[in-house]
């Protein structure tokens, strides 16, 4: 693994120039973000925000939801990966928020980890992007850059996860998740990384930069 310094001085560089970076998942309220982040698991954020532009016009309440019902769901989100799946857990999800929570999405960890479909990686995404929690959450991007760049070699998300937690301030932990997740997205993706833009090459010893 760097040393502290060094994965603090990459962070410097992400928050020098994006200080305020922004979930790509549309949403208006925490119920819709909760929908699709579950949605997202192993889909694209563009695929998801295609399909819920149209059901969260008519569906972004648990209790709406419910009355949509899992047929109707199914066809709003037939284009994203694994939608079968998705849709019986986002219909008991939101039954679940209607019996337990008063049909609000709960604001800690133990309560959204309980709710159907929803892991730690989701949890952490809610808890950040909506209740403004110094959480952080490891998806594919995010654990592939973090052994790239050699933050950190654990072999599960929970263990990069922890890696990270041990070494970034609360202000880098909160925007961490959503730098590393853009920077892999957009400048250092999986196939073919464009190190012509990257703003942290300097730091880089992988095997396939390209420069």
């Amino acid at each position: 693994m760097r040393s502290k310094k060094e994965i603090l001085d990459i962070m410097a560089v992400f928050d020098k120039l994006d200080p305020n970076p922004r979930c790509e998942l549309n949403f208006h309220n925490a119920y819709t973000l909760l929908v699709a982040v579950v949605l997202s698991a192993q889909s694209t954020d563009k695929g998801v925000n295609r399909a819920t532009e149209s059901l969260f016009k008519i569906a972004d309440t648990p209790q709406k939801m419910l009355s949509l019902g899992l047929e109707n769901l199914k066809s709003y989100i037939k284009t994203i990966g694994l939608y079968n799946n998705k849709a019986k857990s986002i219909i008991a999800l939101s039954q679940e928020l209607v019996e337990k929570y008063n049909s609000e999405v709960p604001a800690n960890r133990e309560a959204l980890e309980k709710l159907s479909g929803v892991g730690r990686k989701t949890a952490n995404v809610v808890l950040n992007v909506w209740f403004n929690q110094p959480t952080l959450a490891v998806d594919t991007h995010v654990f592939r850059i973090a052994h790239r760049l050699d933050f950190s070699q654990g072999k599960t998300p929970l263990e990069v996860e922890k890696d990270l937690l041990s070494v970034l301030p609360d202000n880098y932990v909160k925007n961490a998740n959503h730098w590393l997740v853009l920077f892999g997205r957009y400048i250092c993706k999986a196939q073919k990384p464009d190190c012509d833009k990257c703003p942290i090459k300097e730091f880089c010893h992988s095997a396939d930069k390209r420069i």
